[in-house]
Protein backbone atom coordinates (compact mmCIF):
# COMPACT_ATOMS: atom_id res chain seq x y z
CA UNK A 1 0.00 0.00 0.00
CA UNK A 2 1.12 3.54 -0.70
CA UNK A 3 1.18 6.13 2.08
CA UNK A 4 -1.74 7.88 0.41
CA UNK A 5 -3.79 4.67 0.46
CA UNK A 6 -3.01 4.24 4.15
CA UNK A 7 -4.15 7.80 4.86
CA UNK A 8 -7.38 7.25 2.93
CA UNK A 9 -8.03 4.03 4.84
CA UNK A 10 -7.42 5.79 8.14
CA UNK A 11 -9.79 8.60 7.14
CA UNK A 12 -12.55 6.11 6.25
CA UNK A 13 -12.14 4.28 9.56
CA UNK A 14 -12.31 7.55 11.48
CA UNK A 15 -15.42 8.56 9.54
CA UNK A 16 -17.15 5.25 10.33
CA UNK A 17 -16.22 5.52 14.01
CA UNK A 18 -17.63 9.05 14.13
CA UNK A 19 -20.86 7.95 12.43
CA UNK A 20 -21.23 5.10 14.92
CA UNK A 21 -20.71 7.52 17.81
CA UNK A 22 -23.29 9.98 16.47
CA UNK A 23 -25.83 7.19 15.85
CA UNK A 24 -25.34 5.89 19.38
CA UNK A 25 -25.68 9.34 20.91
CA UNK A 26 -28.88 10.02 18.95
CA UNK A 27 -30.27 6.79 20.40
CA UNK A 28 -29.24 7.81 23.92
CA UNK A 29 -26.59 5.11 24.04
CA UNK A 30 -22.90 5.05 24.92
CA UNK A 31 -20.79 4.85 21.72
CA UNK A 32 -18.33 2.64 23.64
CA UNK A 33 -21.02 -0.04 23.79
CA UNK A 34 -21.06 -0.46 20.00
CA UNK A 35 -18.55 -2.95 18.61
CA UNK A 36 -17.26 -2.26 15.10
CA UNK A 37 -16.40 -5.42 13.19
CA UNK A 38 -14.35 -4.64 10.07
CA UNK A 39 -15.54 -7.03 7.37
CA UNK A 40 -12.22 -7.65 5.63
CA UNK A 41 -13.38 -9.98 2.87
CA UNK A 42 -11.30 -9.68 -0.32
CA UNK A 43 -8.74 -7.40 1.34
CA UNK A 44 -5.23 -8.76 1.57
CA UNK A 45 -3.10 -9.14 4.68
CA UNK A 46 -1.35 -5.82 4.12
CA UNK A 47 -4.63 -3.89 4.04
CA UNK A 48 -5.91 -5.72 7.11
CA UNK A 49 -2.73 -4.90 9.02
CA UNK A 50 -3.03 -1.26 7.94
CA UNK A 51 -6.62 -1.15 9.18
CA UNK A 52 -5.58 -2.53 12.56
CA UNK A 53 -2.81 0.05 12.78
CA UNK A 54 -5.44 2.70 12.03
CA UNK A 55 -7.62 1.66 14.94
CA UNK A 56 -9.63 -1.43 13.97
CA UNK A 57 -9.93 -3.76 16.93
CA UNK A 58 -12.15 -6.54 15.52
CA UNK A 59 -11.89 -8.20 12.11
CA UNK A 60 -14.59 -10.37 10.57
CA UNK A 61 -13.98 -12.80 7.73
CA UNK A 62 -16.58 -14.38 5.45
CA UNK A 63 -14.60 -17.20 3.88
CA UNK A 64 -12.66 -19.91 5.65
CA UNK A 65 -9.96 -20.29 2.99
CA UNK A 66 -9.27 -16.55 2.91
CA UNK A 67 -9.16 -16.39 6.70
CA UNK A 68 -6.64 -19.22 6.87
CA UNK A 69 -4.39 -17.65 4.24
CA UNK A 70 -4.32 -14.29 6.02
CA UNK A 71 -4.02 -15.95 9.42
CA UNK A 72 -0.79 -17.61 8.28
CA UNK A 73 0.47 -14.16 7.25
CA UNK A 74 -0.23 -12.75 10.74
CA UNK A 75 -2.73 -10.35 9.23
CA UNK A 76 -4.86 -10.11 12.37
CA UNK A 77 -2.16 -9.48 14.96
CA UNK A 78 -3.38 -6.92 17.46
CA UNK A 79 -7.08 -7.49 16.73
CA UNK A 80 -9.83 -9.91 17.65
CA UNK A 81 -10.82 -12.28 14.84
CA UNK A 82 -14.39 -13.43 14.19
CA UNK A 83 -16.11 -15.43 11.46
CA UNK A 84 -19.17 -13.76 9.95
CA UNK A 85 -19.89 -15.67 6.74
CA UNK A 86 -21.79 -18.77 5.68
CA UNK A 87 -20.09 -21.79 7.20
CA UNK A 88 -20.15 -25.39 6.01
CA UNK A 89 -19.93 -28.08 8.68
CA UNK A 90 -16.89 -29.71 7.05
CA UNK A 91 -14.91 -26.45 7.50
CA UNK A 92 -15.74 -25.85 11.15
CA UNK A 93 -12.56 -27.63 12.28
CA UNK A 94 -10.39 -24.99 10.60
CA UNK A 95 -11.86 -22.18 12.70
CA UNK A 96 -11.76 -23.67 16.17
CA UNK A 97 -8.95 -22.11 18.16
CA UNK A 98 -8.49 -19.29 15.65
CA UNK A 99 -11.65 -17.19 15.98
CA UNK A 100 -13.15 -15.81 19.18
CA UNK A 101 -16.70 -15.77 17.84
CA UNK A 102 -18.61 -17.53 15.06
CA UNK A 103 -21.48 -15.18 14.27
CA UNK A 104 -23.27 -17.11 11.54
CA UNK A 105 -24.67 -20.22 13.23
CA UNK A 106 -27.87 -20.58 11.27
CA UNK A 107 -28.92 -24.12 12.15
CA UNK A 108 -28.89 -26.59 15.02
CA UNK A 109 -26.91 -28.97 12.80
CA UNK A 110 -24.11 -26.40 12.37
CA UNK A 111 -24.16 -25.57 16.07
CA UNK A 112 -23.78 -29.25 16.92
CA UNK A 113 -20.83 -29.56 14.54
CA UNK A 114 -19.14 -26.59 16.21
CA UNK A 115 -19.81 -28.07 19.65
CA UNK A 116 -18.26 -31.38 18.60
CA UNK A 117 -15.13 -29.73 17.19
CA UNK A 118 -14.76 -27.42 20.20
CA UNK A 119 -15.09 -30.32 22.61
CA UNK A 120 -12.38 -32.19 20.72
CA UNK A 121 -10.08 -29.18 21.17
CA UNK A 122 -11.02 -28.79 24.82
CA UNK A 123 -12.40 -25.27 24.39
CA UNK A 124 -15.74 -23.48 24.76
CA UNK A 125 -16.62 -21.72 21.52
CA UNK A 126 -18.57 -18.45 21.54
CA UNK A 127 -21.28 -18.27 18.88
CA UNK A 128 -24.16 -16.10 17.73
CA UNK A 129 -27.31 -17.66 16.32
CA UNK A 130 -28.16 -16.26 12.90
CA UNK A 131 -31.82 -15.38 12.42
CA UNK A 132 -33.29 -15.18 8.91
CA UNK A 133 -35.43 -12.20 9.86
CA UNK A 134 -36.48 -11.55 6.25
CA UNK A 135 -37.47 -15.21 5.83
CA UNK A 136 -35.58 -15.28 2.53
CA UNK A 137 -35.35 -18.70 0.90
CA UNK A 138 -31.90 -17.99 -0.55
CA UNK A 139 -30.37 -17.05 2.81
CA UNK A 140 -29.19 -19.19 5.69
CA UNK A 141 -30.37 -18.62 9.21
CA UNK A 142 -33.06 -19.79 11.58
CA UNK A 143 -36.63 -18.59 10.97
CA UNK A 144 -37.66 -16.55 14.03
CA UNK A 145 -40.25 -19.14 14.99
CA UNK A 146 -37.55 -21.85 15.24
CA UNK A 147 -35.16 -19.84 17.39
CA UNK A 148 -36.55 -20.90 20.79
CA UNK A 149 -36.08 -24.58 19.98
CA UNK A 150 -32.55 -23.97 18.66
CA UNK A 151 -31.51 -22.07 21.79
CA UNK A 152 -32.92 -24.77 24.03
CA UNK A 153 -31.16 -27.58 22.14
CA UNK A 154 -27.79 -25.90 21.71
CA UNK A 155 -27.72 -24.62 25.29
CA UNK A 156 -27.21 -28.24 26.33
CA UNK A 157 -23.80 -28.25 24.63
CA UNK A 158 -21.20 -27.41 27.27
CA UNK A 159 -18.58 -26.66 24.60
CA UNK A 160 -20.76 -23.86 23.21
CA UNK A 161 -21.45 -20.43 24.65
CA UNK A 162 -24.34 -18.66 22.92
CA UNK A 163 -23.53 -14.95 23.18
CA UNK A 164 -26.44 -13.47 21.24
CA UNK A 165 -28.06 -13.13 17.83
CA UNK A 166 -27.03 -12.04 14.34
CA UNK A 167 -29.10 -11.07 11.31
CA UNK A 168 -28.63 -10.10 7.68
CA UNK A 169 -31.90 -8.49 6.55
CA UNK A 170 -32.80 -8.05 2.86
CA UNK A 171 -30.91 -5.40 0.91
CA UNK A 172 -31.65 -2.10 2.60
CA UNK A 173 -34.41 0.04 1.15
CA UNK A 174 -33.03 3.55 0.68
CA UNK A 175 -36.02 5.08 2.44
CA UNK A 176 -36.45 2.87 5.51
CA UNK A 177 -32.88 1.45 5.77
CA UNK A 178 -34.41 -1.82 7.05
CA UNK A 179 -36.09 -0.12 9.99
CA UNK A 180 -38.90 -2.70 10.12
CA UNK A 181 -36.60 -5.72 10.06
CA UNK A 182 -34.25 -4.22 12.64
CA UNK A 183 -37.12 -3.41 15.00
CA UNK A 184 -38.46 -6.95 14.62
CA UNK A 185 -34.99 -8.39 15.22
CA UNK A 186 -34.54 -6.29 18.34
CA UNK A 187 -37.84 -7.58 19.70
CA UNK A 188 -36.70 -11.16 19.08
CA UNK A 189 -33.50 -10.34 20.97
CA UNK A 190 -35.38 -8.76 23.89
CA UNK A 191 -37.72 -11.76 24.10
CA UNK A 192 -34.71 -14.03 24.48
CA UNK A 193 -33.16 -11.88 27.22
CA UNK A 194 -35.87 -13.04 29.59
CA UNK A 195 -35.18 -16.76 29.08
CA UNK A 196 -32.67 -18.48 31.31
CA UNK A 197 -30.56 -21.32 29.94
CA UNK A 198 -27.17 -22.71 30.84
CA UNK A 199 -24.43 -21.67 28.40
CA UNK A 200 -26.49 -18.74 27.08
CA UNK A 201 -25.80 -15.03 27.63
CA UNK A 202 -27.58 -12.68 25.28
CA UNK A 203 -24.82 -10.07 25.16
CA UNK A 204 -24.69 -9.19 21.47
CA UNK A 205 -27.13 -8.20 18.77
CA UNK A 206 -25.11 -8.13 15.55
CA UNK A 207 -26.89 -6.38 12.69
CA UNK A 208 -26.21 -3.53 10.31
CA UNK A 209 -23.71 -3.10 7.50
CA UNK A 210 -22.39 -0.20 5.40
CA UNK A 211 -25.76 0.87 3.99
CA UNK A 212 -27.84 0.63 7.15
CA UNK A 213 -25.69 0.42 10.29
CA UNK A 214 -26.90 3.73 11.73
CA UNK A 215 -30.50 2.51 11.59
CA UNK A 216 -29.42 -0.79 13.16
CA UNK A 217 -27.80 1.08 16.05
CA UNK A 218 -30.96 3.15 16.52
CA UNK A 219 -32.87 -0.14 16.79
CA UNK A 220 -30.59 -1.67 19.40
CA UNK A 221 -27.64 -3.28 17.61
CA UNK A 222 -24.44 -3.31 19.67
CA UNK A 223 -22.31 -4.96 17.00
CA UNK A 224 -22.11 -3.80 13.37
CA UNK A 225 -20.27 -5.45 10.48
CA UNK A 226 -18.85 -2.90 8.06
CA UNK A 227 -16.72 -3.56 5.00
CA UNK A 228 -17.20 -1.17 2.08
CA UNK A 229 -17.29 2.01 4.18
CA UNK A 230 -13.92 1.02 5.64
CA UNK A 231 -12.06 -0.66 2.79
CA UNK A 232 -13.85 0.81 -0.21
CA UNK A 233 -15.65 -1.07 -2.96
CA UNK A 234 -14.36 -4.62 -3.33
CA UNK A 235 -13.04 -5.96 -6.64
CA UNK A 236 -15.55 -8.78 -6.81
CA UNK A 237 -14.46 -11.97 -8.48
CA UNK A 238 -15.24 -15.67 -8.35
CA UNK A 239 -13.51 -17.21 -5.34
CA UNK A 240 -13.84 -20.47 -3.49
CA UNK A 241 -16.00 -20.37 -0.33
Amino acid sequence: MTEQEKIELQDRIQSVQERIARAAERAGRDPQDIILVAASKMNDAERVRAAIQAGIRVCGENRVQELLEKYEQNAYEGADLQFIGTLQTNKVKYLIGKVSLIQSVGSVHLGEAIAKAAEKHGIRQDILLEVNIGREAAKSGLPPEELDDAVARLSEKKSLHIRGLMAIPPVADETTKNLGYFNEMHQVFVDNLTKKYDNVDMDYLSMGMTNDFETAIACGANMVRIGTAIFGARPYQIVSP
